[in-house]
């Protein structure tokens, strides 16, 4: 293969990696540096930076701020989800359902 043609490929494979945020909504997995709480005052100053610099991205659709994704173009994402949720989610470890016990007599 080409130089060219590899890094395409590698390119493509980057944009496959994707972590939904919720609401329909995908950021690009390795563009993520950290999934915080909105909590801290650090991150409160983060968010009021971004939304001043036009690089917050709200995909919320209006209900509560749970986590923070702080992405490397500088870009920070609102998410509904809680972190632990979307972690999950990057880490590909979905739960799975419990077994559904029979209440059949035998």
């Amino acid at each position: 293969m080409r130089e060219d043609e590899i890094l395409m490929n590698e390119r493509d494979r980057d944009m496959r990696e994707i972590l939904n945020v919720g609401h329909g909504n995908a950021v690009v997995a390795n563009r993520i540096i950290a999934i915080v709480s909105p909590r801290s005052a650090p991150i409160k100053r983060l968010r009021k930076e971004a939304k001043q610099m036009g690089k917050i991205i709200d995909v919320t659709e209006g209900r509560q701020t749970r986590s923070v994704l702080i992405l490397d173009t500088g870009h920070v994402v609102l998410s509904a989800l809680m972190p632990a949720t979307l972690v999950a989610r990057l880490l590909g470890k979905r739960r799975k359902p419990k077994a559904v016990q029979s209440t059949e007599a035998a």
